[in-house]
């Protein structure tokens, strides 16, 4: 059995134990949320890019369109002219036109078809994915939502639990509780046992010495704390 000494520092190491797992919840929250915020942002930025490419397909299209009516304004016009010349080399050049702007707008025509179906292609892929991102979406808002009230929660049990600390620092002495400080921050937990010899905490074997004082055997008797040799934390022998 441990000594009265220890178990109040086991006791004060529970109590502390629960407090920095709250702590680091709420420390974690922060990091958690910006993680979701980040996806949210990632799936609306894979909406706004199918858009955008949507919608550079369509200027295209209509740039062609109006492209093929520019080009077939003007053959009218050469066929109109061609009718009423009468000298062969200006007909022959009108026709020369002629067939040069039905190749135009027969290129036209074809990038035209080619970007049709690549709208068709697009709409249809994004109305695959749209559904599946906005679900994505609404997922992490509400995961953002849960994280948020569990920080409300946390606060409060953190508050609880520190408060649960200061109750259980009054019991131990002022030695031990400088002894407990001095560790904690570098080391947790603070009190473990020795377990066939070796600390529980660093699983080293302790010296001799390390494990008399910790049968309460020592100069100090029973309320004197050991330390492990290797990691300085308070040993207690099970």
């Amino acid at each position: 059995m441990p000594s009265p000494l220890l178990e109040t520092l086991l006791i004060l190491q529970d109590r502390d134990t629960k407090r920095l797992g709250l702590e680091a919840q709420l420390k974690a929250s922060p990091r958690e949320i910006a993680a979701a915020e980040q996806k949210i942002a990632g799936e609306k930025a894979a909406i706004d890019a199918a858009k955008t490419e949507i919608r550079a397909l369509e200027t295209k299209k209509k740039l062609l369109e109006t492209e093929i009516g520019s080009a077939e304004t003007k053959l009218a016009k050469y066929r109109t002219q061609q009718s009423q010349v009468k000298k062969n080399d200006e007909y022959q050049a009108l026709g020369h036109e002629i067939e040069t702007t039905e190749k135009q707008i027969g290129e036209f025509e074809g990038q035209e078809l080619e970007v049709m179906f690549a709208v068709d292609e697009a709409k249809k892929k994004f109305a695959a994915e749209e559904g599946v991102l906005k679900a994505n979406i609404a997922g992490h808002e509400a995961r953002i939502r849960t994280l948020r009230e569990r920080e409300v929660s946390l606060t409060v049990e953190l508050k609880d639990a520190q408060a649960a600390v200061a109750v259980a620092r009054e019991p131990v002495s002022e030695p031990a509780r400088r002894l407990y400080d001095r560790i904690a921050p570098r080391t947790q937990p603070v009190v473990v046992a020795i377990r066939g010899s070796s600390c529980a905490g660093c699983h080293l074997k302790v010296s001799n010495e390390v494990e008399t004082i910790a049968r309460g055997k020592g100069p100090g008797g029973p309320a004197q704390l050991a330390n492990c040799d290797h990691c300085g934390r308070i040993v207690y022998w099970e």
